[in-house]
């Protein structure tokens, strides 16, 4: 059988996520369309009988203001140097921009195969597309590319054939009955952060930090789910509860919703808003709250 591990990596919202959840055909990353939305180096493992690809979705490269954000930048440099293939995925509907060109230059320096996933093809004009390819087809060391659609399905199959043709003969190398490498506790903190990340506007998702005190399937089995909400500054605080708990409500709603879907199970959620000042700038609360630099 073919077995290898493909580096998912790019820009800040290029649609790395959305792509390995599509590809590995579950749920195994949150998505958003702000920036920093994935913060963590996410296994995500495909698995059949002729192969196993394991996807590794990594934290979008854009420029490092705190702590947290230099160590998700070592993350996903770190995560391109070892790996079987890259796979660059760069959002194309508004043209191929320098940063894009800068990366992709940085990543075929590292010596390992790099497949160009064009992506969001489904929202540009149809004409830009040729102009898009030919302007990536000029970047030296780039081993293919293929134009796509996640969200429509696109070239996704022809992409996996793609990836399977750079891949060598092997063992496993994850778990073949595993999905991720993330346990359901960890995907339960992040489906909470991704639904805040789609709640609220500009700074707050980001200075946003999610930690389960509880997480336990009660004798009827509904899972109890307790966790902390931290932010930095108290008029985040006020923003995140909003008027009389309304938002906090809201959001908690969204977020059980989707906990029991990805469960298949009712849950009890309690949230708890806190504020760490500078939280990202703090070596001990980014260990705290699981950023310490190292992969599950």
């Amino acid at each position: 059988m073919k077995s290898g591990t493909v580096a998912v990596v790019g820009r800040a919202n290029a649609g790395k996520s959305t792509l390995v959840n599509v590809l590995v055909g579950e749920k195994v990353a949150i998505f958003s369309p702000k920036p920093q939305t994935t913060r963590d180096r996410i296994y995500g493992a495909l698995t059949t009988d002729d192969y196993q690809i394991v996807f590794e979705d990594t934290p979008g490269v854009y420029k490092a203001n705190t702590a947290l954000s230099a160590r998700m930048q070592m993350t996903t440099d770190r995560a391109a140097k070892d790996t079987d293939l890259i796979l660059l995925v760069i959002d194309g509907h508004d043209g191929i921009k320098d940063e894009d060109v800068e990366l992709a230059n940085k990543f075929c320096k590292i010596g390992v195969p790099v497949i160009v996933a064009f992506s969001k093809i489904d929202i540009m004009p149809k004409e830009k597309i040729p102009e898009g390819l030919v302007k990536l087809s000029k970047i030296d060391g780039v081993s293919e590319i293929i134009p796509i659609s996640a969200r429509k399905g696109r070239n996704i199959k022809e992409l996996k054939e793609l990836i399977l043709s750079y891949l060598e003969e092997g063992d496993y190398v994850f778990d073949p009955d595993a999905v991720s490498d993330k346990s359901v506790k960890f995907m339960v903190a992040e489906i909470m952060r991704e639904k805040i990340l789609l709640k609220y506007e500009k700074e707050i998702p980001h200075g946003v930090a999610i930690y389960v005190n509880d997480f336990s399937l009660r004798d009827d089995g509904v899972y109890n789910v307790d966790l902390d909400i931290i932010c930095e500054r108290q008029n985040h605080k006020a923003i995140l509860i909003g008027k009389q708990g309304k938002a906090l409500k809201e959001v908690n709603t969204f977020a059980r919703e989707a906990m029991e879907k990805f469960l298949d199970a009712k849950v009890f959620l309690t949230t708890y808003v806190k504020v760490k000042e500078n939280w990202r700038d703090k070596p001990d609360l980014l260990k705290q709250f699981g950023y310490d630099g190292k992969d599950e």
